[in-house]
């Protein structure tokens, strides 16, 4: 029988050598992972990912009072203009009277930022921007420069300003959906500070509200335009090809640590209701089965940076440095994770992951976890390339299944070249960006704290995008536990662990 047996198998290996079939060994993890980013490309749509434009109109500073008198639809006319003889100058002057860190993104970076898009995402269904889309030290500059205006045409020229931006991308894609959120230089009061209700909310409404999908009813227009005028908040469907799925978007400066009312006292009312308002979506997405996307600027959880720039003992008792200035954004996210599939923030201008709802004790048997990306900067401002994010989208599942960052050559968009930094799946192996994927990344490294490993070591040389000075790296195991443990508590119990 033995015989036998062989001489099958022998039998066996001769017919398929005859018929050109050759055995192959196990695919390697690479492989498997370009295998399957190369099966998920198949069934999945192209989006684009901006954030943290931070447009300067002052940039060329004798261009200034010309803008302020002009509409938008001007602007582009004024700003191609060759630059003025003493731009250089006048330009560097400005940024000293105005304590500025770094350059904002000028004309030439915006254009070359939104040519090299166009080109890498040419069949893009929507477009996100997770806020700030102007200057920092907006108040200054326009004070500087436009000497014996009031307010109201400061309100006005910041207003103007998110139009001339937002109708760039509408121009650049036309007919893509563009869903904007504020950030919290996004104001007509300075920055971080904002009214609800204000008719600067309801001003730059109508600018947002212009790039929403065409299939929209005209009522649901209109509760878009009336919710952001409230808060800077809407919630409306996603145009297809995505499918039950919605897009709500909050402006949480009302939520900020060092947020105040235009008149400069601290409120919390606008946040609060927004939490109740945001609540009150989900519960309606929940009910009919819908899938859900939660798109703001500034994201709940720790500010590691400064809480050790100010040397904080964490483990001493000493409280952490908090984005927000509660975790009821957290928390409600956490507690509608069925519902939630992906959330997308920004403000740090760096290219990172996280997890909302781990270990945070939220009430409720639908509570879980939910994945973030932190879409990077187009502004270098602080010492990054610029950079922008095309993803791939699952329309079936609502899911982020991958995507792939570019970046800039250099930080002025004059000769500028472009070029991809990096691939999610292929680097990390993931077939998606899920709450149980970036789990088992997480996992990952934090079982890795001298980030030795491939993942390690790559998530921290794209940390801030073109820069490979390895700036985390010291801090990358309180780094981790931020990226998992968005709550006071929770991180101080990851960053000094029971017993040691």
């Amino acid at each position: 029988m033995k015989s036998l047996i062989v001489l099958r198998v022998a039998c066996l290996s001769v017919a398929l050598l005859l018929c050109g079939v050759t055995t192959r060994p196990a695919a390697s993890q690479t492989e498997q992972a370009s295998q399957t980013a190369h099966t998920a490309a198949r069934r999945t749509v192209p989006a684009l990912l901006v954030s943290d434009i931070h447009f300067d109109p002052f940039h060329d500073p004798a261009k200034a009072a010309r803008l302020v008198d002009a509409p938008a639809s001007e602007w582009n006319a004024i700003l191609a203009e060759p630059p003025s003889p003493d731009q250089a100058t006048a330009f560097a002057a400005l940024q000293q009277r105005c304590g500025a860190r770094g350059v904002d993104s000028s004309y030439a970076l915006l254009q070359s930022s939104l040519t090299a898009a166009r080109k890498e995402a040419p069949d893009a269904r929507f477009i996100t921007v997770s806020g700030d889309l102007v200057v920092h030290n907006f108040p200054c500059r326009f004070a500087a420069l436009a000497s014996g205006k009031t307010q109201s045409d400061y309100t006005a020229f910041v207003e103007k300003t998110i139009a001339y931006v937002t109708a760039e991308l509408r121009r650049t894609f036309p007919g893509v959906p563009v869903y904007v959120a504020l950030g919290n230089n996004d104001s007509g009061c300075g920055d971080n500070r904002l009214d609800g209700g204000s008719d600067f909310l309801a001003a730059v409404g109508k600018d947002v509200a212009a790039g929403l999908p065409g299939t929209m009813s005209s009522k649901e227009r209109a509760k878009a335009l009336a919710d952001f005028a409230a808060s800077g908040s809407y919630n409306v469907r996603m145009a297809a090809p995505m499918r039950r799925t919605r897009m709500i978007v909050l402006d949480d400066l009302f939520m900020l640590t060092q947020y105040a009312t235009c008149g400069g006292k601290p409120d919390r009312s606008v946040a609060i209701a927004q939490i109740k308002w945001l609540r009150t979506q989900l519960d309606e997405a929940r009910r009919h089965k819908q899938r859900v996307w939660v798109m703001a600027h500034i994201p709940p959880g720790v500010d590691i940076y400064s809480t050790f720039a100010k040397m904080s003992n964490v483990c001493g008792g000493d409280a952490p440095a908090m984005s927000l200035s509660s975790d009821a954004l957290g928390d409600v996210l956490a507690e509608y994770a069925d519902v939630v599939r992906l959330a997308i923030f920004a403000h740090t201008h760096m290219d990172e992951l996280r997890l909302l709802g781990p270990g945070r004790g939220v009430q409720g048997a639908k509570s879980g976890t939910v994945a973030v990306k932190m879409v990077a900067s187009i502004s270098p401002v602080n010492g990054n390339n610029p950079s922008f994010t095309v993803a791939r989208v699952n329309t079936a599942s609502a899911t982020l299944a991958d995507y792939a960052v570019f970046a800039a050559s250099n930080k002025t968009g004059v000769d500028t070249v472009w070029s991809k930094e990096y691939d999610y799946g292929a680097t990390y192996h993931a077939a998606a960006v899920s709450a149980v994927a970036l789990g088992k990344l997480v996992g990952e490294f934090r079982r890795d704290p001298d980030a030795t490993t491939a993942a390690s070591q790559a998530y921290i040389r794209n940390f801030v995008v073109g820069d490979r000075s390895s700036l985390i790296k010291p801090l990358w195991p309180q780094y981790v536990c931020g990226m998992s443990q968005d709550t006071a508590k929770g991180f101080a119990g990851c960053v000094c662990p029971a017993g040691k």
